[in-house]
This record gives C-alpha cells, structure tokens and sequence, in this order.
C-alpha cells in the first residue's frame, strides 16, 4: 500500500508504462479515442489494455487529489 503513495514510483509509472509504446502515438491516447469514438469493435482485451495503461495515470490522480485534500484540511483548521 505504500508504494501506491510514493510520488516517484507512481510518476516512473506514468511515464512508462502509462505513455508506452511512445511512437507513433502514446498508447493511452488511441486507446481514450477509440472509447470516445464510441468504443465500436473493442474486444475484452482492448478494455484490459485500456486498464493496464490507464492505471497509473488514475493512481496520479487519486495521489495529487489526496495531497490536495490534505492541504485544504489544514488550510481550514
């Protein structure tokens, strides 16, 4: 559980399995745009694809949310 609140691991993440493969275009992003176009034609192991790259980029986001949060809480105290 520990590593999921280290920010270096969770941006080492990001970077490579939540961009790769990086040419011609990040993976991640095909995968938003086939979902946004309508996800026609996506099998099972596209949405596990979508997943497995798009999981870091939702660990970073739950971590920046977390330390946001913290920082209001003090603030307010």
């Amino acid at each position: 559980m520990k590593a999921l609140n280290d920010w270096k691991l969770v941006i080492m993440g990001c970077l490579t399995l939540g961009l790769a493969p990086f040419v011609p275009e990040p993976h991640i992003l095909g995968k938003i745009r086939w979902v946004a176009g309508g996800a026609v034609g996506m099998k099972p192991i596209d949405w596990f694809d979508l997943v497995l790259h798009g999981l870091p980029w939702v660990l970073l986001i739950r971590l920046a949310g977390l330390h946001i949060w913290k920082f209001l809480a003090r603030r307010s105290a």
